[in-house]
């Protein structure tokens, strides 16, 4: 007998940001990377998204460069020690729905799988805090302990679409009855894949996808919460567009 599987993105999806941002921050206030970066690159960027101004997916892939570029040379020990105070202190700012949803997984016996394009040593203690059942995060590459500027990446649609067929055989997956909770275009494939697709306060892009997507327009469930609400919305729903 095959099992159910719940496929969960991480950043905007459970956790209300980006554990990669989080982490990032983190560095510059330990005075381990210099902030200069991010106040010449990635400052105008952020502004621009936070005034809703510019492009969600456009700031983090400018984010994730600079992060890549400041995190090279770094020693493995210094990095994990960081990503232990990310987890210690901002891993319960999560979304209530979702949370809710990896305890109901969880209590029926799913297979829980984290997917995300955050880096691997923040994903695994992202999934052993939730206790799910396995996760995929980007692998950044290490030689004798030092981040050597190798990143294979599990932030788009492709990557992800693969590691789902990794964990389809590795747990027996049945697709078909399983979910996946999502919220930009890196999840698209992972929500075409199973029966049950869920995407959390999405972005437009990825609205735009589901609605020029007969099955998924049909299948899938729009979930957006906001302050204490939690509103379930049709993909079919008419949105005001500005």
């Amino acid at each position: 007998m095959k099992n159910i599987a719940a496929f969960f993105d991480i950043d905007g999806t459970l956790y209300r940001d980006s554990l990669m941002v989080e982490h990032f921050k983190k560095l510059i206030k330990y005075d381990i990377i210099d902030q200069k970066g991010w106040f010449e690159h990635a400052r105008d960027t952020f502004m621009n998204w936070d005034k809703r101004q510019g492009n969600y997916d456009d700031y983090l892939q400018e984010i994730c460069d600079l992060y890549v570029e400041s995190l090279i040379g770094l020693d493995k020990t210094c990095i994990d020690f960081t990503s232990d105070q990310v987890i210690k202190l901002k891993s319960d700012r999560v979304y209530k729905y979702t949370r809710s949803r990896i305890k109901w997984h969880l209590e029926n016996g799913h297979t829980v799988i984290f997917i995300s394009g955050s880096p691997n040593f923040l994903v695994e203690k992202m999934a052993s805090k939730y206790e799910v059942t396995d996760y995929a995060g980007s692998d950044y590459v290490f030689e004798n302990g030092i981040f050597s500027g190798t990143v294979v990446p599990m932030w788009d649609s492709r990557s992800k679409n693969t590691a789902i067929n990794n964990f389809v055989k590795k747990h027996n997956i049945d697709l078909s009855k399983s979910y996946a909770y999502g919220d930009t275009n890196g999840d698209i494939n992972m929500l075409r894949r199973v029966g049950n697709p869920i995407a959390i306060n999405p972005t437009k892009e990825l609205v735009n996808h589901i609605a020029n997507d007969s099955t998924l327009c049909s299948n899938t469930q729009i979930i957006v919460e906001r302050k204490d609400i939690i509103y379930s919305l049709s993909a079919s729903t008419t949105m005001l567009d500005i």
